[in-house]
């Protein structure tokens, strides 16, 4: 009888392990990752919704430092060294707090990350860089906080924060330049006729020397008499550089390599650009 006891006691046990009561959560986590440029930015974070609750000035109140989100602190972390309002972030991770206001929030990066919520003790050496936004209201309730990346381009983007009926942006600068400049130094002492393509197309979608991106771009496309994608890209440097006559037989050889590999995509894109040039 003891030893029957004993068995269903352990039977008991392990039935209990397994059936884990599942539930969702009232601020489920949310985790997202976004390259901006060169640079690979994450985001994790709880995210809580109103449930027919006043958010700011109530249950967030203005003033006051909130973890921005629910649960552990809300994290942010970037690939390379950043910069938000002229002050560098380093590479690495970051919680980030606020300050929620009427008109505006302060946004403060903080170097320590394992906090549930808010520091017990505030330390303002962990302040790695801080700044203002404005609120911009908006006209439809969000009904659950959320973080976005918005404004993508090149060289940086903009962390939005957003519940109710406010939006804050934190624009935040990454280092492509600098990158894409080192990587393109590195390649060029033996490139490939891709690896020339895509530095040519950098330069010329930046505005940077267009008389480097005729050089690439010129050794792609003697490397490659088909790639009609590469000649394009060569009219238009060309174009940009005000020399029509060597645009419009780029874009005619485009065009016909193009016409050979039926792909009508840039069949049109090189007939349009042949008539803008007067060519047709």
């Amino acid at each position: 009888m003891k030893k029957f006891v004993v068995f269903m006691f352990a039977l008991t046990l392990c039935l209990s392990a397994e059936a884990q009561l599942q539930t969702p959560q009232p601020s489920p986590f949310s985790k997202m990752t976004q390259t901006v440029g060169l640079t690979e930015v994450t985001v994790e974070y709880s995210r809580p919704s109103m449930r027919g609750r006043t958010v700011f000035d109530n249950l967030v109140p203005y003033d006051k430092l909130w973890r921005t989100g629910a649960n552990k602190n809300t994290m942010v972390s970037f690939s390379d060294d950043v910069t938000v309002d002229g002050q560098t972030l380093k590479a690495g991770d970051y919680a980030i707090y606020t300050k929620p206001g009427k008109a505006s929030w302060e946004v403060i990066f903080y170097s320590d990350t394992n906090n549930w919520g808010t520091p017990r003790e505030w330390d303002d050496s962990k302040v790695a860089a801080k700044t203002t936004a404005e609120v911009f209201p908006i006209e439809f309730p969000i009904e659950t906080f959320t973080i976005t990346i918005d404004d993508l381009h090149n060289n940086g983007a903009t962390l939005g924060l957003m519940w109710e009926k406010a939006y804050v942006g934190v624009k935040f600068e990454v280092p492509t330049a600098k990158k894409a400049d080192e990587s393109i130094t590195r390649v060029m002492a033996g490139p490939s006729a891709s690896e020339l393509y895509a530095a040519a197309s950098y330069y010329y979608e930046e505005g940077k020397d267009l008389n480097k991106a005729k050089e690439w771009i010129d050794k792609a496309v003697s490397m490659n008499d088909k790639a009609y994608w590469v000649m394009r890209r060569q009219s238009l440097i060309y174009a940009k550089l005000g020399d029509k006559k060597g645009a419009i037989d780029a874009a005619k050889k485009s065009l016909a390599a193009a016409e050979t590999a039926g792909n009508q995509d840039y069949v049109k894109l090189n007939k349009d650009s042949l008539k803008e040039w007067g060519a047709l």
